[in-house]
């Protein structure tokens, strides 16, 4: 009983002692040094957004391949916003490297008027009369207080034959460096994001219904695979079956799950090896926000981190450390495709950037594509090589 009582006590000594030590930095220059904030409570102001696959800090351009800071509230908060769709890497139980859990202090986060106004602002969709994945009405700038999760160095580590033995980030496909686990947040405001161009280039514009039924029940999953053989034998087309049959059959132990509900808190089991075994090592954890993705829209995020999953499991042999911005890069190569064969006419990305109008000529749809989605990785991404 005393030993219990005594680890009660040293838990919340650590808790107030991290409450104390409250540290005012920046995006950037935590992103220099990541390690060296590890554990400790921050105070930043930045601005956040929320996309498919994000839920984020940005800053200016900080000159790192990721120049954000993953964002997320603790344990048990069951907040509105956080990203549609994420895949967690995590170890599994006959994971080939070495791994030893983090211990971190637990953080209580203020559920203020301040709080509900930053979720409820960054939880609230965009509207359109087209495919716009992850696209929010606001951006929010807060100032942040919260537990700052740093690692020196967030890229997967794999032996010669590729196989991975080290797991390092945080956030989607664990490639953010930094992690902000809230405690509070203040002076918010938020600033709404101009879809002004995309509505009138879509007006008048009828949506393509969702894809079928079978028995009155749309499964996903399965949608994705029929899009996928609809693309047809070509090399986009074997890419876009292969990135579909990652999840598995059905009762199949490969390693990949795929799951429905909210992404924006940190699990209770944070960091933990896995119990179940994988094929290379690895659990694959990929989740999708059914209340914000539906019908088409799913099932080309499911496409999306398919791709992810395929490219992770199996690198090119020439680049094992494949760049966030080349991953990111391919997989919306391949959620244009789903797009087009879903009959949609266009695809939108947060923050109004268009990477397919079916108006564009053939010849200029790889170039308008390529320079749409650099623009995005710039300005809303936030990757760079």
């Amino acid at each position: 009983m005393k030993r219990v009582l005594l680890l009660a006590v040293l838990i919340a000594a650590g808790a107030c002692a991290l409450q104390a030590q409250a540290v005012d930095t920046t995006v950037c220059d935590v992103l220099k040094d990541p390690a060296s904030f590890n554990g400790k409570l921050v105070r930043i102001k930045g601005t956040v957004s929320v996309g498919l696959d994000q839920f984020i800090v940005g800053g200016t351009d900080c000159g790192r391949p990721v120049n954000a800071i993953w964002l997320a509230y603790p344990d048990g908060t069951k907040g509105k916003t956080g990203p549609d769709a994420m895949l967690e890497l995590r170890p599994a139980h006959n994971f080939a490297g070495k791994y030893t859990a983090a211990t971190r202090t637990p953080i209580k986060l203020e559920k203020d008027k301040a709080f509900k106004q930053f979720d409820s602002a960054l939880a609230e969709q965009h509207k359109g009369n087209y495919m716009c994945l992850g696209c929010r009405r606001y951006q929010v700038s807060a100032t942040l207080v919260g537990r700052l999760d740093g690692v020196a160095d967030a890229s997967l580590q794999r032996d010669a034959s590729g196989k991975i033995t080290g797991l390092g980030g945080f956030g989607n496909m664990n490639a953010y460096p930094a992690r902000l686990v809230l405690q509070s947040v203040s002076d918010v405001t938020p600033k709404e994001i101009d879809y002004s161009k995309d509505d009138a280039l879509t007006k008048g514009i009828t949506p393509p219904s969702d894809p079928p039924t079978s028995g009155g029940v749309f499964d996903p999953l399965t949608a994705a695979r029929s899009t996928a053989t609809a693309i047809g034998s070509s090399q986009v087309g074997i890419t876009a079956q292969k990135d579909a049959n990652v999840y598995g059959k059905k009762g199949e132990n490969n390693g990949v799950s795929i799951g429905y509900g909210r992404m924006n808190e940190v699990s209770d089991n944070d960091g933990a090896l896995g119990s179940a075994d994988s094929p290379d090592g690895v659990l694959y954890n990929s989740t999708f926000n059914m209340n914000h993705l539906e019908g088409a829209a799913l099932s080309a995020a499911i496409l999306h981190v398919g791709q992810h999953i395929s490219e992770l499991r199996s690198p090119s042999t020439t680049d094992l450390v494949e760049p966030a911005i080349l991953l990111e890069s391919n997989a919306w190569a391949i959620t244009i495709s789903a797009a087009i064969y879903m009959r949609e006419k266009f695809l939108m990305l947060p923050g109004g950037y268009v990477i397919w109008n079916w108006k564009w000529p053939q010849a200029d749809l790889a170039s308008n594509f390529q320079t749409a989605l650099t623009t995005y990785f710039a300005q809303e991404g936030l990757v760079n090589r």
